[in-house]
């Protein structure tokens, strides 16, 4: 028999999403996704814990060897009234030195963006899946869009010939 982690629910791999970004698999191609941690404050904690954060403008950024996460917005907590930091602030993400030195050559080499595709708790810990990724023209959304109607059409299809069997 395994042993739990830590205490209560808190152990093992378990994910419970707190946000998503969904335009950014619309408007990016992802090309590869890493797990950060991210550094808040208190009162930031909390309102995460609400579900008060918003993705929808946020981008991260490599500068002199750290990982800045630009523009989430994290709404202030009431019952934390003198204490709330600026909700649009600048965060620092947890990596490993190796990931932000390749995660910085490929941005600066091939003109890369990186990109929040949602913040979640793992272990009781607030994370950040961060994307790799290459900005969409629009004839290219308009083909991702093309490709994903036809594969719901042959699933619908497979889906019913499988009921005419039954």
């Amino acid at each position: 028999m395994a042993a739990s982690k830590g205490k209560g629910s808190k152990g093992g791999k378990a994910r419970s999403a707190i946000v998503q970004n969904r335009r950014a698999r619309h408007d990016y191609e992802v090309l590869d996704t890493f797990e950060a941690g991210i550094a808040l404050v208190g009162p930031e904690v909390k309102s995460l814990r609400a579900g008060k954060a918003n993705l929808s403008d946020a981008y991260a950024v490599v500068s002199r060897g750290e990982v800045i996460l630009k523009s989430l917005h994290i709404s202030p907590y009431p019952q934390a009234a003198r204490e709330n930091p600026d909700p649009r602030r600048d965060r620092k993400l947890l990596l490993h030195r190796g990931e932000i030195a390749k995660l910085g050559g490929q941005v600066a080499e091939r003109g890369l963006t990186l990109v929040p595709l949602s913040i979640y708790w793992k272990e009781g810990r607030a994370k950040v899946e961060l994307a790799l990724a290459r900005g969409r023209q629009r004839h290219d959304k308009r083909q991702a869009i093309r490709k994903r109607e036809e594969e719901r059409e042959v699933r619908g299809v497979l889906r019913r010939r499988q009921r005419g069997r039954s």
